[in-house]
């Protein structure tokens, strides 16, 4: 017998995945059902919301996943947490044969209706990871007047490399994007001494 809430996550890690792959427009209840195996009574038992409920939760959950990431890298130097978010993403691609993408810019860019009533959600997610990232920039005394923008950077060019990843179905893209950030994170903290 499952756990409670085994099914619900279940549910929610095949709406990450679907997500991953398809945006917003391929996480149908049909789609999320077939993919688990969950029986269909669960879906108007974990999400009376219905699809727009199971979005936004395997959005969140993807979203959090990533906010973990960056938020534990914080004591790492900022090279170390590069390193670490790319390799998260590395593992993603390589084991979705180039078909993940970011949840999010999944929803930032996909053009439903159902796209557009998450931006706000999306906003705060991407918020939340630029606030991460500038943290732990800070925290490696970079001068706060760089963090931000520094992050935003970061992020920008992560994500558009993992976009590149997908259609090239290399890894060149992540590859060569990881080395100028840490290039550039190197010269932008201060030496000690």
């Amino acid at each position: 017998m499952a756990v409670r809430g085994e099914t619900k996550r279940r549910m929610l890690l095949g709406g990450v995945a679907l997500l991953r792959e398809r945006g917003s427009a391929g996480v149908t209840i049909d789609a999320v059902l077939a993919r688990t195996g969950a029986p269909r009574g669960s879906v108007y038992h974990h999400f009376p919301g219905g699809r727009r409920q199971l979005l936004s939760e395997s959005l969140g959950l993807a979203a959090d996943a990533i906010a973990t990431l960056i938020e534990d890298s914080a004591s790492d130097s900022p090279e170390q947490a590069l390193r670490r978010l790319v390799e998260f993403w590395r593992k993603l691609l390589s084991a979705g044969d180039f078909q993940a993408v970011c949840p999010a810019i999944a929803v930032a860019v996909g053009g439903t209706e159902d796209d557009r009533a998450l931006h706000p959600e999306v906003a705060e997610i991407l918020i939340r990871w630029r606030t991460a990232l500038a943290t732990s920039l800070a925290a490696a005394g970079i001068p706060p007047t760089r963090t931000e923008s520094l992050a935003n950077l970061t992020l920008s060019a992560i994500e558009g490399a993992i976009v590149l990843c997908r259609v090239t179905r290399t890894m060149d893209p992540l590859d060569q994007v990881a080395a100028e950030l840490e290039a550039l994170l190197t010269a932008a903290v201060p030496k000690r001494g």
